[in-house]
């Protein structure tokens, strides 16, 4: 074996370490004599995306962080309680800084007071309610700390936007230490389905002159919403499948390890096939933990901005059903009385539609520029994570490859 392979196969020993794998793939493997040099995976590494490139305007003035998850235990039920802790600069707050507890159902009142006063808004979406089948169960470890994760994402958005981070409502849950008696109840049971029937009807009977605009808006989510959903149920699907492969590769290094215990002349290429083994899992687990934290949530999040969308629209719709159909009446209305009182609700309707509108439209802007750096910067920074880790996984195996070559002149000899 030459003095190279030596070398090489001296270094194997010592690759639990990232120092000596970052040393091996550059110094060693990738030389002006070996073809990997000129590999296109190792240009692309050279591609570092930059998070701040996500930012689209100054410093903050209001940070909201979610954390420290604790269950809590009543006679009752049972419940999981978050941390949320607010740092602002903003004048209409009396402190910089609070620090509250909050669950789950404190932020569906939240959104629920955000859809209220600014139905013409894209409010941000929270986690679904219940457990959906295939995914871990309620208060395991895994799954408070998925929910966590978009309870922070969910403040931070409303934080982020221009009108709904001013609300009332907003500054109530992120300061108020004696919440539950100071937060309104909402809508009733009897009153939400009301809209929901009188928002059925109006779908069902349509606008007749809906500026195509929203017709275009209508028909973007309704694409939106089936092509990513399909993607989001794909990328999950994909997460499973690698949970499992990592689990088999787990179990895959140590049986290269036990066979080499048995075969003498084969035991040092055994054991560097074990480390190999065992040092791919360890990328590989990387690899599945960044998709998991970062490409699978943002798909998922808006999987559910989808609904968000045709839910608004729809909203906007029902102004716009409500003033034709007013309309409608003042037409056919005999008495100055009648038409005057009409008059007015017509002319509060046309009001509201124009506010409806113009709020609709510039939320619609700022959310598609939003979703598409959001997503996008997930879409590089899931590339650069596979390309970082199979570039690793590339030289662990040339290294094992070049460990056993032989040297021509002891061949020969």
């Amino acid at each position: 074996m030459n003095c190279r392979a030596d070398m090489l196969a001296k270094d194997m020993s010592d690759l639990e370490e990232d120092e000596d794998l970052e040393v091996f793939s550059k110094k060693l493997l990738l030389t002006d004599d070996d073809p990997a040099a000129n590999s296109p995976s190792s240009m692309l590494n050279q591609y570092q995306p930059d998070e701040d490139e996500r930012q689209t305007g100054g410093a903050k003035d209001l940070l909201v962080t979610v954390d420290s998850p604790e269950s809590r235990v009543t006679a009752i039920e049972t419940f999981i309680v978050y941390r949320v802790v607010t740092k602002t600069a903003r004048s209409e707050f009396d402190s910089c800084e609070y620090e509250v507890l909050r669950r789950y159902q404190d932020f569906l009142w939240l959104r629920s007071r955000l859809e209220e006063s600014h139905p013409s808004l894209i409010v941000p979406p929270l986690p679904e309610k219940f457990v959906m089948k295939g995914m871990v169960e309620r208060f395991t470890d895994d799954f408070i700390d998925t929910r966590k994760k978009a309870l922070h994402r969910f403040l931070n958005k409303i934080a982020e936007h221009p009108t709904l981070s001013s609300s009332r409502h907003f500054q109530l849950f992120l300061t108020a230490q004696d919440f539950s008696s100071r937060k309104k109840p909402g809508p009733g049971l009897l009153s939400r389905m009301g809209e929901t029937v009188r928002a059925a009807a109006n779908s069902v009977r349509g606008v007749k002159s809906r500026p195509q605009e929203f017709t275009l808006m209508q028909e973007y989510a309704e694409r939106f919403g089936c092509r990513i959903s399909s993607v989001d149920k794909v990328s999950r699907r994909i997460v499973k499948e690698q949970r499992e492969h990592l689990d088999e590769l787990k179990q895959y290094g140590p049986l290269y390890g036990q066979w080499a215990q048995a075969e003498e002349e084969l035991r040092e290429p055994l054991n560097l096939v074990a480390r190999c083994v065992e040092r791919c899992g360890k990328e590989a687990e990387e690899r599945m933990r960044h998709l998991s934290a970062v490409l699978v949530p943002a798909l998922h999040d808006y999987a559910l901005y989808a609904e968000v969308l045709k839910t608004v629209t729809k909203r906007r719709d029902a102004i716009q059903a409500d003033l034709e159909t007013k309309n409608e009446a003042l037409a056919s209305k005999k008495s100055d009385r009648e038409d005057a009182e009409l008059e007015k609700e017509v002319d509060a309707l046309a009001d509201r539609l124009e506010t409806a509108n113009g709020a609709l439209k510039a939320d619609w802007v700022r959310w598609q520029s939003n979703m598409r750096d959001d997503l996008k910067w997930a879409f590089i920074s899931t590339a650069e994570k596979n390309v970082e880790c199979y570039e690793k996984c590339l030289a662990v195996w040339e290294s094992f490859l070049l460990s056993q070559r032989r040297d021509p002149v002891e061949d020969a000899g």
